[in-house]
């Protein structure tokens, strides 16, 4: 058996070579127009996976990415909403599945009625900026539970479109993903920075019986195969960091985050014993953060601590706007801005959770999931 040294030697150089195989996949797809593995992708959940919704939603409040430096390294150098330099990890997944990116942003062809979103192709992203699991998380967004709603009236644009039978048909191999939470765990932190172990306790078992009752209501409109990313150790971003006095990680906030990703796990196990045709993968983007922290040159990065974009204390202080530091050697920060990976460290992310071992995605990786073909 392989000591702890050796495991976690072996997990760095299997995050080098499915980097080297997903670039290797991604440029013989591109190369051959060969199509997607799903006929659709549905994706939920917060800034993680937003690629935009947020820009369509009125008033200040909201939280945006539309703006410099944003999307510095996204194709045509411009900023699209993605909480990146380039790409977000959602991206990185769909483009493993054979798409060219992520799908587009729900808001962004909700009036598109004749689009192929509403043929069942393609699908399309959801997810909000600022969003959590419960309703209260975050204000003037797009709270999961409108999340659903809003795929609700596309499953219903489908079944009109293609028959009720067909629609659930191409529903079933679609793949739905989400990525949330997070959010939801710096609320509670903000209300109460040292919580009991039972207020806790309490909390997050509360906000996972909330993400059963949405993964059980995508179940009834259709959906059968769940992609899930659990929360990354947040206390480590750049902006927890900045509050405290040694710049050390927040260990409450990591807590909160190993408690909920632990009662995410075992609820999504449930729901698979408990639902016919239910297949899910929990992708731990909590290993690949960890690992990337724990040894980063191996994986290409040099600074875990800063932020690439921002101002004041690591960084950490506010967010990315265009009168912030930017950074210049940006694929060898682990962080963009005060809370958001970067493009490389979602493409390391990406790599991990969909063709890597158990450590990184399970009780299944997410390309054995899309392969699956008893849904």
């Amino acid at each position: 058996m392989a000591t702890v040294p050796e495991a976690r030697g072996l997990l760095l150089l299997l995050l080098r070579v499915l980097l080297a195989a997903a670039a290797l996949a991604n440029a013989a797809a591109a190369a051959a127009g060969s199509s997607s593995k799903v006929p659709a992708i549905y994706v939920f959940g917060d800034s993680t996976a937003d690629v935009g919704n947020n820009n369509y939603l009125p008033g200040s409040a909201v939280p945006r990415a539309n703006f410099p430096h944003n999307g510095v390294d996204f194709p045509t150098s411009r900023p699209t909403g993605r909480f990146s330099n380039g790409y977000n990890g959602i991206d990185f997944l769909a483009m493993n599945m054979g798409f060219k990116r992520s799908p587009p942003p729900f808001l962004a062809v909700a009036n598109r009625t004749n689009n192929q979103v509403f043929r069942g192709l393609l699908g399309a992203n959801f997810a909000s900026a600022g969003s959590g699991i419960l309703d209260t998380t975050g204000s003037s967004i797009i709270p999961l539970s409108q999340q659903v709603a809003q795929f609700a009236a596309v499953q219903r644009n489908i079944s009109a479109r293609v028959s009720q039978g067909a629609a659930g048909a191409v529903l079933s191999r679609s793949l739905f993903l989400l990525s949330t939470g997070g959010n939801d765990l710096f609320a509670f932190f903000a209300r109460n920075s040292t919580p009991s172990d039972a207020d806790a306790r309490r909390f997050v078992a509360n906000l996972v019986s909330l993400y059963q009752n949405h993964v059980k209501a995508l179940y009834v409109l259709g959906a059968r195969k769940f992609a899930v990313i659990d929360v990354p150790p947040i206390g480590c971003c750049p902006y927890p960091r900045s509050l405290h006095p040694l710049g050390a990680c927040i260990d409450a906030l990591n807590e909160l985050a190993r408690g909920f990703n632990k009662g995410l796990r075992d609820a999504m196990r449930g729901l698979g014993s408990s639902f016919q045709g239910l297949k899910y993968s929990v992708g731990s983007s909590h290993a690949v953060v960890q690992s990337i922290m724990k040894h980063p040159q191996r994986l290409g990065f040099k600074d875990t601590t800063n932020a690439c974009c921002g101002s004041g204390r690591f960084n950490g202080k506010s967010g990315c706007t265009p009168n912030a530091t930017l950074c210049g050697n940006r694929h060898e920060y682990l962080f963009w801005d005060l809370l958001h990976p970067t493009h490389a460290a979602s493409k390391v992310a990406a790599a991990a959770i969909y063709n890597g071992s158990l450590h990184f995605a399970a009780p299944v990786n997410f390309r054995q999931l899309v392969e699956d073909q008893q849904c």
